[in-house]
């Protein structure tokens, strides 16, 4: 198997090809970076189903858009899951949109259920105290929660988006959340 810095030239050379309409090199790179991107989005939107639809948009994305690739910027690698990245995560913010809709909706209704009503003041008054629980953590335990909860990023782009090593994002990542979990049971 070929070095990382061989790969990774390799790509980015093949990805300026397909930039230029080759499309044999579109599908070398297809090869190379279909499985990264599904296994990224399965862990962003843990449907496979869904992971499938992003990584065929993102792979059609990537042939259409070739051309913008910078290989002065970054890999041919990270900037195809960094599409990826960004498509899976507006797939998870478009289906939590029209679940609110939803949810909006059945408020609306006149006929509402008591347990309706019930279910909303629960769910407002958990994500009071999971703001609240979150702000008693440390920074370093807080920031890292916070990329990989709210923005879907999993321990290693934390790691590398606080460039901080991935045990140690890990390691903080742990002990907040054990904290979080005993402010929310003290809570409740």
């Amino acid at each position: 198997m070929p070095h990382a810095p061989e790969t990774n030239a390799h790509l980015d050379a093949l990805l300026l090809r397909a930039a230029d309409g080759d499309r044999k090199a579109f599908a070398d790179v297809y090869d190379a970076l279909a499985r990264p991107v599904m296994g990224l989005a399965c862990r962003i939107l843990r449907d496979a189903g869904q992971a499938e639809e992003v990584t065929q948009d993102v792979m059609i994305e990537v042939w259409r858009t070739a051309g913008r690739f910078r290989p002065d910027l970054g890999t041919a690698k990270a900037w195809v899951l960094t599409l990826a990245h960004r498509r899976a995560v507006d797939r998870v913010r478009s289906v939590q949109a029209s679940r609110d809709r939803e949810v909006r909706a059945g408020m609306l209704s006149a006929d509402r259920d008591f347990d309706q009503v019930a279910e909303t003041v629960e769910n407002s008054d958990e994500r009071r105290r999971v703001h609240h629980c979150l702000k008693t953590l440390e920074r370093l335990q807080r920031v890292p929660l916070v990329l990989a909860y709210y923005q879907g990023m999993t321990y290693v782009e934390v790691a590398h988006a606080l460039s901080t090593p991935e045990g140690t994002v890990k390691s903080r990542m742990r002990k907040g959340l054990d904290r979080l979990r005993a402010c929310m049971e003290a809570g409740s």
